[in-house]
């Protein structure tokens, strides 16, 4: 038995100490989520930006934490956050338009603070076996704000672990395991969640095998059209395409014949929006094959995009529908499953099952944050200021020979940074650039696909804050674009 452990321990310490097997590639993912944190122009801001107490706290960050792309070394130290602003150990605001999509209603909103002390002081905790109050009244108002039949439930404690109840459900329904899901999306950090997600960063070969039976296809991405189709001003020639996107996903459900489930961001959170009928076509071949419809609304979902629900733009209802991120107003993790009520079909099994299902404080804190969305006519402020917002970015777009392209619904926001308007030339060291000198002029989002600069502030945004930001990045802009010689 010792030498057992020994040869055991020794196998482990062996391959921690191996970065690749002899007959592996060492293979970089491609950078796609947030900007290179270990690049020459991440060192030159950090030299200028960052203080002695920020480095210090940084390098004990980097020191007791397990390092992952994006996070390690941290971008600075923040200190404080209040409504859309967050503050750093250099005493710097900036106006967050990035806020990992969870700060809606802003940071910090007292009306939620309040609620969530009341709330520990009446009931801080329900062992799972037993209901409480805070729990139902939520699930009855996610039923009434869910579109068409979404009323059953299941809380979790983050968006993976959601993504991960809807892939069990569909395969309940269906008996069948499949799934097809896009490339470049990202659907949470579980093995399935990994699975169905399409981001090399989150799926590599360090981690798998992954799960079998997720297939992939092309996402909808008119821009830059994975199949080659010709564009105008970002927007498809649907009599030349035909909408070739959702046309192979029904390809692919016909020729597998036994998925479970189609999963997607309704809108991408690229961002990318889809074309005019896309998920109707699709809804149309998942109802052909029997398939479930998943829409991940986790990033666009509770009014991100001027809807309520970023499927609302589209007029089209998903078997399941999973939210979160906002749903804790910025201060507490809780997501949730939505389903149509014949989907309740598992119940003799546990596949959802999380200690902090029904927690009081964290359901409290989601009913108060609807509550808030609504009374504050959040929803609205994000449709008319985030159109005012699309506006200017195209004029910019027009004025700006190193903008590509510029797409986005309400406060999910982007902006592509280019070499050249005719070749479309991704721009990610320019792209870069422009994101440090924005954080110098007191504004943070982050960058996707190694070019997109994506904006997505909070739904409190007054129109005064939007044109406060959109000053400096279109500053940021033109100075990075004449610093490359690209202006």
């Amino acid at each position: 038995m010792a030498e057992a452990l020994a040869r055991l321990r020794e196998t482990i310490r062996f391959r921690s100490e191996t970065r690749a097997m002899p007959f592996e590639t060492p293979h970089v993912p491609a950078q796609s989520e947030g900007e290179s944190n270990a690049s020459p122009r991440r060192r030159e801001w950090a030299a200028g930006a960052l203080g002695e107490t920020s480095q210090r706290l940084l390098d004990e960050d980097a020191r007791l934490f397990l390092h992952q792309s994006v996070s390690t070394p941290c971008l600075s130290v923040i200190v404080r956050a209040e409504g859309p602003w967050i503050e750093d150990a250099e005493g710097r605001r900036y106006l967050d338009f990035h806020g990992n999509n969870a700060h809606h209603i802003g940071y910090g909103h007292p009306r939620l603070k309040k609620a969530i002390a009341d709330q520990m002081d009446l009931l801080p905790f329900a062992p799972r076996r037993f209901s409480c109050e805070p729990a139902t009244a939520l699930a009855r108002k996610l039923a009434e704000i869910s579109p068409g039949d979404l009323s059953k439930v299941l809380f979790t404690t983050g968006g993976s672990d959601a993504v991960e109840v809807a892939l069990k459900l569909a395969r309940a329904a269906t008996g069948r395991f499949k799934t097809v899901s896009f490339w470049d999306a990202f659907h949470g950090a579980g093995f399935g969640a990994s699975s169905v997600g399409g981001e090399q960063l989150f799926r590599s070969n360090l981690i798998g095998p992954l799960l079998a039976g997720t297939e992939h296809v092309a996402p909808f991405a008119c821009y830059r059209c994975p199949y080659g189709y010709p564009e105008t001003d970002g927007k498809p020639d649907l009599n030349l395409c035909k909408m070739t996107c959702a046309n192979m996903v029904r390809y692919v459900l016909e020729k597998e014949g036994d998925v479970a489930a189609v999963i997607a961001e309704p809108a991408r959170a690229v961002p990318y929006i889809p074309p005019p009928g896309f998920w109707a076509a699709v809804r149309q071949a998942c109802d052909d094959v029997g398939a479930m419809l998943i829409f991940d609304e986790i990033p666009t979902g509770l009014g991100k995009t001027g809807r309520m629900f970023a499927c609302d733009h589209d007029g089209v209802v998903p078997d399941l529908l999973v939210m979160g991120k906002g749903l804790g107003g910025g201060i507490l993790p809780i997501a949730a499953v939505m389903a149509r009520p014949g989907l309740d079909v598992a119940g003799d099994y546990a596949f959802g099952h999380y200690t902090h299902e029904k927690n009081p404080v964290t359901t409290r804190a989601a009913l108060t944050t609807i509550e808030i969305i609504e009374d504050e006519g959040l929803v609205e402020n994000a449709a008319t200021v985030g159109a005012h917002a699309l506006a200017r970015l195209h004029d910019m777009k027009d004025r700006l020979d190193v903008i590509g392209d510029v797409r986005g619904r309400g406060f999910l926001l982007g902006v592509e940074i280019v070499t050249d308007k005719a070749s479309k030339e991704p721009a990610a060291e320019l792209a870069e650039d422009i994101l440090y000198r924005c954080l110098d002029g007191g504004l943070s989002f982050k960058i996707s696909m190694g070019n997109t600069l994506t904006l997505t502030p909070p739904l409190v945004v007054t129109m005064a804050q939007m044109d406060q930001a959109l000053d400096v990045l279109e500053r940021a802009i033109a100075d990075a674009a004449q610093a490359a010689g690209l202006a």
